[in-house]
């Protein structure tokens, strides 16, 4: 190519030279011949440049797509430093599209929804998780107004809230107003969030943050678990208030009967067995709220120490012995060729919850049976069957709760805290196990402590006969 340029050049010089000889012939004049020479030679040079500039021009108007037009001197080397500086572009805006597609992805994995809307509340991107809380389509609603598709009125009125002065922060335990806070840099405050019914029931969170100019960033949430919590959180504080406020109470007025009225012996006597008797009640509720801390906070048991279920039977056997003092017929089975892996002290606790309940709430002369079953899966199962007055069954679901009870002046007159089945399934979860309940009102109840597989061992030929109790779901 260079060896053809060159060709060229001293053909075209050539032309021009014999071009000023027969101007000087003519002309008879050798200035003549060589003002025309260089006239022609730089005309030449303009003519072969803006041919040089065409091309250059052409392929920079395709976006420089394919190869780059042959060039040499000047012009080559210009329209070599701007392939060079084309280049460099396209591998930055490469780089920042990869970074871009990595910050969307990390944002799509996040459980907080991103909604980015326009000066007119037009939604210009919407992620995966914020379409799901919001019930909106990633694709098919961009560039439609949110507040046409999200019609809950607390977060249409959020949105078109005033920035400025206090505003109505909503809840679901009410509103209040709330100040405005100073915006970071300079910019516009940011609203407080705003809870509102989602898709599904769901209680979903909205925290509005305005950037540039007049565009909004929304933040969603998903809160109902957390609502949940809290609202259990109060509900278990104001019942532990109340459970505790209640013998606090009777000791405060047994106190003050004893300091200010002379009593006779019989009369003390039954006083201060009535504030024995609140002081245990108080012991007692002390020492499950103190157990259930210790399962909540501690780490799962290690599955590598292996107890007796006969053990653990003897155990809760002793218990009801004790409890029923003779009132109930007790039958304990089952267990012989069995182990458990697991805390000794939850288990016995779990299980002797248990019983202590089939002895409370059967009736004098009712019956007990307490068994161990293998299930054809390699599950294990402590059963606790009774007798004795049963459960409605729309009570059977939350029977596991705090402080949950049936009947709450028959549990305490039988000296329930109303954790007990709530420390039970705290320690089945924490063993990978369940717990079911079958029960009716008159015709007695069965409570079933399920144990998987990892956790239970036969240490023996198993018995042949096996158990039709279906295995938890």
């Amino acid at each position: 190519m260079s060896l053809r340029l060159s060709l060229a050049g001293a053909l075209v010089t050539l032309v021009c030279v014999a071009m000023g000889v027969l101007v000087a012939s003519l002309s008879q004049s050798a200035l003549a011949g060589l003002l025309s020479t260089l006239g022609l030679l730089l005309g030449a040079i303009l003519l072969v440049d803006a041919r040089k500039i065409a091309r250059l021009l052409t392929w920079l108007r395709a976006d420089a797509e394919g190869e780059r037009p042959a060039q040499v001197g000047t012009w080559g080397d210009i329209a070599y430093q701007i392939e060079r500086a084309l280049q460099r572009r396209e591998r930055k805006i490469d780089a920042e599209r990869e970074r871009l597609t990595q910050f969307l992805t990390a944002v799509e994995a996040s459980p907080i929804g991103v909604l980015l809307l326009d000066a007119d509340h037009q939604i210009t991107w919407c992620s995966r998780v914020a379409a799901d809380h919001l019930g909106l389509d990633p694709k098919r609603d961009l560039g439609q107004p949110v507040t046409n598709l999200v019609r809950a009125p607390a977060f249409v009125e959020h949105l078109s809230a005033p920035r400025d002065g206090p505003r109505i922060a909503h809840s679901p335990w009410g509103s209040r107003e709330v100040s405005a806070p100073e915006a970071q840099g300079g910019g516009e405050p940011a609203q407080a969030p705003v809870s509102f019914a989602g898709q599904g029931g769901a209680r979903l969170s909205a925290l509005v943050q305005p950037y540039g100019e007049g565009l909004k960033l929304i933040l969603t949430q998903d809160i109902t678990e957390r609502e949940r919590a809290e609202a259990m959180r109060r509900s278990f504080v104001a019942n532990v208030s109340h459970e505790i406020r209640t013998p606090l109470t009777v000791l405060a007025g047994f106190v003050e009967t004893m300091s200010q009225l002379p009593l006779s012996e019989v009369e003390r006597k039954r006083v201060l067995t009535l504030m024995g008797e609140q002081a245990q009640r108080m012991q007692a509720l002390v020492a499950d709220l103190l157990t259930l801390a210790q399962l909540e906070g501690s780490p799962r048991p290690v599955a590598d120490h292996w107890l007796k279920v006969t053990e653990l039977m003897q155990r809760a056997r002793v218990d009801a012995l004790s409890l029923s003092a003779g009132r109930h017929g007790l039958s304990f089975e089952g267990g012989d060729d069995a182990q458990i892996a697991g805390n000794e002290t939850e288990l016995h606790s779990a299980l002797g919850n248990l019983v202590a309940n089939a002895v409370r709430y059967t009736p004098e002369g009712g019956h007990i049976d307490v068994r161990w079953i293998w299930l054809h899966d390699g599950w294990g199962v402590f059963e606790v069957r009774d007798t004795g007055i049963g459960i409605e069954r729309e009570h059977l679901p939350r029977l596991t709760e705090r402080f949950y009870r049936v009947d709450g002046s028959r549990s305490r007159d039988t000296g329930g805290t109303g954790l007990g089945l709530s420390i039970v399934k705290h320690v089945l979860q924490r063993h990978g196990g369940a717990i079911d309940v079958q029960s009716e009102p008159g015709k007695g109840s069965t409570f079933r402590l399920l144990l998987p597989p990892s956790r239970v061992r036969s240490v023996a030929t198993r018995p042949a006969s096996q158990t039709g109790v279906a295995t938890p779901g």
